[in-house]
Formats: C-alpha cells, structure tokens, sequence
C-alpha cells in the first residue's frame, strides 16, 4: 500500500548529512573556544574594559564549567540518537526505525485486535445488515474517522461533497453501488462549454436548467437555452434532465443542488465544468470495513 522513499538524488542526502553533522561539530567547537579561558577559584579576571555609573565594570568571567558540561552532554546526545535513529539523509538508524514500519506496526496491531470485528458482518447482505445496531454503528464509526472532513459530521455534505442522507445519488444509491462508489471512488467529467458555448450561451442554458426544476426563469433566454442543450447535454443528462446514474450525471430536475442552486453557480458549473473527485478507499479500508461503511450510508436514506 505504501512504499518508503528515498531522496530523489544523492545531493540531497550528503547535503543533510553535511549539515547535520557540520553544525553539531560547530557546537563542539564553539563550546571549546568558551571555555578556554577557564579560570580557576581565585585567579584574576580581566574587565572588557566597559564601565557604567562610575565603577560598574563588565568582567571577561567565562562560563561555569558546570554549564558547558551540560552542552557537551546535550550534543553527544544529538550524536546518540542519529547513530540510533534517521536523521542523516536516508541513513535510517542501527535500529532501523521509520514512521513506516511504526504506522504499519500500529496497523497490525489495530487489525489483530478489531478486525474480527468488521470480518464477521463482511459477508451478510446489507439489505439485513441494515438493521443490526451494532453493525451500524460500527459503520457509523468509519464514517466519522475517515469520511466527516468531506460529508460532514451529520453526513449532510458541504458544497461539492453530496448529502448522504436525502435520496438523490449520483451514481445510485443501491447497496452494490455505494459499495462500488467507496471502493473504487468516482472521478467527474462535467466539462466546460464557455469556449464551446460563450458567455450568452452558458446564460441561456443557465436558464434553461433552472426551468426544469421548476424555478423562476428567462423564458425567452430558457428557448434558446433548451436548443444548446438539446445538441450539448442531452448526452449525459437525458432528454428531460433526468441524469444517468451509469455516468454519475445529475439529475437536474429536482432542485437538488451539488454546487449550489442559484442561476450564477449554476452559470460557473456550465462555464467552467466540474471535477469533483471521490477518492477509492477499497485498498486502504479493506473488504469488511468497506461493507460496514455502505451500511452505515445505506441505513441514512433507508
């Protein structure tokens, strides 16, 4: 599913090494230079030759031997730990520590412990599964994990992520077709007819969708509007507006609004297209926990 990777070019690794290394000799260094003007308990030291408010003067005193001790010590710990842990371009440690091997470690651990949980549902048709509590909720908990940043918390959606709750899919809302939507994802190909089209031409049509779902339009501009898309839409949309679910298509007669339902937005869809991708999450969830997740989506509108 994942796989490390390594600095594109070996600049790039002897860069960080040089770095790293170059400045905690630098330290070494530096702490040296202080401290070479030690001074033992009663030996003169020389002012800097600074003076304020008449005898206040500024005395050359190096820092305690104690304090550079404590740098010293916090430097060979640096030193420690990138001989132990990655730190030095792709060296990755003596204990051969990555976040990869620790995340699928975690992972491991996690499936051991949950996934007889998810397993035993994996094969028991939704249309019955949907009324298990417990398999809901379990699926409820996918949800919240790993769908809420782009449907909401309520599963509701935001601007461009659809509502799961109402009865309008673009793909179907079927058991087998949320499943194969969560799976697989789904990537949109609304394209953009401006350059095809022009500015009048997407405002016409504008109207002519707004009068299919029954809203207050342009007549006129809706009538020339009707022919753009007889020759443009229809393809994809259907004769009356209906959509197909085979293409992920809207269905544009039922004042349901992805990206919004006012005649500019509708205006910027037509313009410009719309992209909108719904990411694959089969291989990252697995099997079970995909079946538990188009339960839970199931049981929203059902």
């Amino acid at each position: 599913m994942f796989e490390e990777s390594l600095f594109t070019s070996q600049f790039w690794d002897w860069f960080i090494t040089i770095i790293t290394l170059g400045g905690i000799l630098a330290c070494f260094a530096l702490i040296y230079w202080l401290g070479a003007d030690f001074k033992k308990p009663g030996e003169k030291v020389e002012t800097m030759g600074h003076v304020w408010d008449g005898n206040l003067e500024e005395y050359n005193n190096p820092l305690p031997r104690w304090w550079l001790n404590m740098f010293y010590i916090t430097l060979i710990f640096g030193l420690v730990y990138l001989v132990l842990y990655p730190g030095l371009g792709s060296f990755t440690g003596i204990w051969d520590w990555t976040e990869l091997k620790e995340y699928k470690l975690e992972m491991w651990a996690a499936d051991t412990r949950y996934g007889p949980l998810y397993e035993k549902y994996k094969n028991e048709p939704i249309t019955a599964l949907v009324e298990n509590e417990t398999a809901t909720q379990l699926g409820h908990s996918l949800f919240m994990t790993y769908c809420t940043t782009c449907h909401a918390s309520d599963a509701r959606g935001v601007p461009g992520y659809p509502n799961l709750r109402d009865e309008d899919w673009l793909y179907g809302g079927n058991p087998a077709a949320i499943e194969t939507t969560i799976k697989n994802g789904r990537q949109a190909q609304m394209p953009a007819w401006e350059p095809m089209i022009g500015e009048d031409g997407v405002k016409q049509v504008a109207q002519y969708v707004l009068s299919l779902s029954g809203r207050d339009h342009d007549s006129a501009a809706a009538a020339k509007g009707q022919k753009t898309y007889t020759a443009m839409c229809i393809a994809c949309h259907g004769p009356t507006g209906k959509g197909n679910q085979m293409l992920g298509a809207p269905n544009l007669t039922d004042n349901i609004w992805l990206y919004g339902g006012s005649p500019k937005r509708i205006e910027t869809t037509i313009a410009k297209g719309r992209q909108g991708k719904m990411p694959a999450h089969g291989d990252f969830l697995g099997e079970a926990k995909v079946h538990l997740l188009a339960n839970y989506i199931y049981s929203l509108s059902n």
